[in-house]
């Protein structure tokens, strides 16, 4: 017979089981090992938790001395936005620059070895790939994280990442359903809109995230959008109509659905965090993301007692909650059992040092096969003296970070000693004319059409100085500037290696 007291206690596990919280730090707090001993299924990291491969080896490999299934989750998506690689930048270019090569044999082979190297530090949820269409080439949150513009390529190469990340074990997790690409307000902020018909939402936003499904991909990360033509009055994260009827019904995708940060103002402004996560459990989600931002037990205890009385007060269906945690569970069981398909080699233990770990050289290979060079008419020769390094710094969006090192300066000093740099969030063409002397100047930009202060700094530098070399580590779309002209497609640390090699002739 059960009890209440049983009931009890099974609710509260249930809702544990569904929140994946971050915390601060680099070794695991006593209140979150609690937690998990309690129920607590998942646990996000992000840059703040992780120091070195070893130190994080050991971090994952003591949350699961209190509990061998509870998932280990991370925001990798190689390219821009790295965590394993915050204080160095990545060794792995990201989807752009994948999408620009279009080999999805290419992006296969690196997303798996950056599933190994993610197995190798006992992560084995990685909240990734982004699948989105990037068609609004202005959108200030997707941008190189997204493999293009074009559908068709967005969804093969979505495909093959998902296949790759997988093949070492390790749970993909397509996002941001049902396509975050035209957008032009970041998430993090504010609610975004996109207003365009479902004809034209399921030709382009939802094409790689069919994919996907057909992939395997272990997990589909919502949107903190609205799309009126899909649901006019609930952002997707909270609308049964997005991801029960849509994702789950009409796609028939079975595997776990997880919100993108629940604490990101697209919801938290409006429907507060509690609010937000019964209303997205409700909807079909299986798992809360909380912790980006969010890092202490009040936030985890908070949650999961709105999620109780939530279901005691019959706006939430029991079932509806055992069921996410059933699926949560589920998945912890698949990526319990590839890391003993690993075997020993492939433990946590096993872990390499940056910069040496495996898929170093698959990601520098991609970066440098991602390179293009424009040479304009009145044709200059390469660098071969220490230059003057002029960096454009747009303010980094909250998924990129702003701590990530990105730029080509260190490279083109270790080549070239001597070589001075300047970082420039405005236009100060006089300044970097005075900086620079006699220097060549080479122009470090990203996203350059987005910023019309950045493209008249250009413009000005050029006809100051037709020899400057202009390096665009974003979006490739505006004119090539410059006697050289490189673009990379991504700010990784790879790409930077690329991009120096290709203005000095390498």
């Amino acid at each position: 017979m059960t009890t209440l007291v049983d009931r009890t206690d099974s609710l509260t596990r249930d809702a544990l089981a569904v929140l994946q919280p971050g915390f601060a730090g680099t070794t695991a707090p006593d209140w979150l090992l609690r937690r998990i001993g309690e129920g607590l299924s998942s646990v996000g990291l992000f840059g703040r938790n992780i120091a070195s491969p070893g130190q994080l080896a050991a971090l994952t490999a003591r949350l699961r001395a209190e509990r061998e299934d509870v998932l280990v989750a991370i925001d990798e998506e190689g390219g821009d936005v790295t965590r394993l690689e915050a204080r160095t930048g990545s060794s792995f270019p990201g989807n752009y620059a994948l999408g620009s090569v279009d080999d999805v044999e290419l992006t296969r082979a690196v997303a798996a070895a950056l599933g190994r190297r993610l197995a190798g530090c006992g992560v084995d949820l990685n909240w990734a790939p982004s699948a989105d269409v990037n068609s609004n080439p202005d959108n200030p949150v997707i941008g190189v994280r997204s493999f293009g513009a074009d559908p068709a390529l967005v969804a093969r190469h979505t495909a093959a990442y998902v296949r790759g990340l997988q093949s070492a074990g390790v749970a993909a997790c397509a996002k941001h359903f049902p396509g975050h690409g035209d957008t032009a307000v970041d998430s993090h902020h504010a609610l975004p809109r996109i207003d365009v018909e479902s004809a034209t939402l399921h030709s382009r936003e939802l094409r790689p995230f069919r994919a996907a499904v057909s992939a395997g991909s272990k997990s589909v990360m919502s949107a903190h959008i609205l799309l009126p033509a899909l649901d006019p009055d609930r952002p997707a994260t909270l609308s049964p109509r997005v991801l029960t009827g849509l994702l789950r019904q009409e796609l028939g995708y079975t595997g776990l659905i997880v919100t993108d940060g629940m604490e990101m103002r697209a919801v938290s402004a409006v429907y507060g965090i509690e609010r937000g996560s019964v209303l997205a459990i409700a909807a079909g989600a299986d798992a809360i993301c909380v912790g980006g931002g969010l890092t202490d037990e009040d936030t985890v205890l908070r949650l999961r007692d709105a999620l109780v009385a939530a279901v005691r007060r019959g706006e939430l269906p029991e079932e509806r909650l055992a069921d996410a945690a059933a699926r949560v569970r589920a998945l912890a069981d698949w990526t319990r059992g590839a890391r003993g398909a690993r075997g020993a080699a492939s433990e946590p233990g096993a872990a390499s040092q940056e910069g040496t770990a495996p898929g170093t050289e698959i990601g520098l290979a991609a970066a440098r096969r991602a390179v293009r060079v424009t040479v304009a008419e009145c044709r200059t020769e390469p660098l071969t003296t220490a230059p003057y390094v002029a960096a454009f710094t747009p303010v980094a969006n909250i998924a990129v970070g702003g701590e990530t090192p990105w730029g080509v300066a260190a490279e083109l000093a270790r080549r070239f000693p001597g070589t001075e740099t300047g970082s420039y969030p405005d236009a100060a063409v006089d300044d970097v004319l005075l900086a620079a002397g006699g220097r060549r100047i080479v122009a470090v930009v990203r996203d350059a059409h987005r910023h019309p202060w950045m493209s008249r700094s250009l413009d000005a530098l050029v006809a100051a100085r037709p020899d400057t070399i202009v390096v665009e580590m974003g979006l490739n779309t505006a004119p090539p500037r410059g006697s050289l002209h490189v673009a990379t497609y991504g700010a990784a640390r790879v790409c930077g290696i690329a991009a120096a090699e290709a203005v000095t002739g390498a």
